[in-house]
């Protein structure tokens, strides 16, 4: 299997209602320094609302400006539409919606 479809297996998993970060996905796969290259991997989703790439994030909370599938107001939207609450200061509170993975 590659490393993509490592990553999007991952991602999978990843409930609705919470977040991951990219190196939480990183760690899952095997590869705690590839944060930038799950990234890469999830820009290139070959199955978009399968693998649920909106549900990753930078671990601040943040959410990426690039977000390869309507951008970063769809990726806002979706999570919001899952009951991800975001703060006044644009981040997602990551120690109520941070889901690590098993």
């Amino acid at each position: 299997m590659t490393f993509f479809e490592e990553v999007y297996q991952a991602v999978e998993r990843v409930p609705k209602g919470k977040v991951t970060t990219y190196g939480d996905v990183a760690r899952m796969v095997g590869r705690p320094r590839a944060a930038r290259q799950v990234g890469w991997a999830l820009h290139q989703n070959p199955r978009p609302g399968i693998v649920p790439c909106h549900r990753v994030v930078f671990r601040d909370g943040r959410i990426c400006s690039g977000f390869a599938f309507g951008g970063p107001e769809a990726q806002r939207a979706l999570l919001e539409g899952e009951g991800i609450v975001f703060g006044e200061d644009g981040a997602i509170d990551m120690k109520k919606f941070r889901w690590e993975g098993a």
